[in-house]
């Protein structure tokens, strides 16, 4: 049925369905990105193939169990899904995939405390006859540009546009709301500052994800930007599994023992080329 239905009629129902599972299951969320992001700010954001929700951290399960009585199933968890465990991915097989924020990349305050404070400023919406909640339009701009961070390619001209067209007194606001949200080190990547934040545990981490690292940068990142020394051993363990939902996903079948074996050989010859890399690179 996806393929049968327009993408914008699609993300639509989607959209909408998403909100009234989330009200059924007393789950506070605000609706970003695509066709949820101001007209004022749209054009420097494409529409999308999903839909992404910034949830309550504290409804997660609530919402998960609805989300899975009502037929979806997930696609990618937490740990799986990216660096910063910020989204589990769910697949609907009419509506098609819907991403479920705990937190957003680049946030560095408790994530409670983050979706409070958005949640205090958010804004109306409507779509398909139902009304959801979105961040303010001033929030908006600044998830974007965290946003733009990540795509290691086309971010920093993503960045540029969307801060290019942000008026004086927004950008003012902005920014405040940037240092309430402790996001500093990932708008400075945004807009080509980072190394002014190179003291920042985080630094590596958005080092490696804005401006394109090796696996190995990106997992000593990863470890680095840990707040304590037991979740930095937790994702140092994490480093060296296969991911099988990946290879799940680009298989296209359950991955055999088989499989794993082969992936994980693959990955430990890349690790050991990369290593030989920078070895090399610093001794020239």
């Amino acid at each position: 049925m996806i393929q049968q239905v327009p993408a914008r009629v699609r993300l639509a129902m989607l959209r909408a369905a998403t909100q009234v599972f989330g009200e059924r299951a007393g789950v506070r969320m605000l609706h970003i990105k695509g066709d949820a992001v101001d007209t004022s700010l749209r054009a420097m954001k494409t529409t999308g193939s999903d839909v992404d929700v910034l949830v309550d951290p504290r409804r997660i399960g609530a919402l998960h169990t609805a989300l899975l009585q009502a037929g979806w199933s997930v696609y990618s968890t937490f740990h799986s899904g990216s660096p910063f465990g910020h989204a589990q991915t769910y697949f609907h097989g009419d509506w098609g995939h819907l991403d479920v924020h705990r937190r957003f990349p680049g946030i560095q305050i408790p994530d409670a405390d983050a979706f409070e404070l958005l949640w205090e400023s958010r804004i109306p919406g409507e779509v398909a006859g139902i009304e959801y909640r979105a961040p303010s339009v001033d929030a908006q701009a600044v998830l974007l540009m965290l946003n733009s961070a990540r795509d290691s390619r086309h971010g920093r001209q993503t960045a540029e546009r969307l801060w290019g067209a942000v008026g004086a007194e927004q950008k003012i606001r902005c920014l405040a709301l940037v240092a309430e949200l402790d996001a500093v080190v990932a708008f400075a990547a945004a807009t080509g500052r980072l190394e002014a934040y190179a003291h920042r545990r985080e630094y590596r981490l958005w080092k490696a994800v804005s401006q394109g690292g090796s696996r190995i940068a990106e997992w000593w990142g990863r470890i680095r930007a840990q707040r304590t020394l037991r979740d930095a051993v937790r994702v140092g363990a994490r480093s060296v599994l296969v991911n099988r939902e990946r290879l799940e996903h680009r298989l296209g079948h359950s991955p055999s023992a088989r499989d794993v074996l082969a992936e994980f050989s693959a990955r430990s010859v890349q690790g050991l080329r990369e290593a030989w890399l920078i070895v090399f690179r610093r001794r020239r």
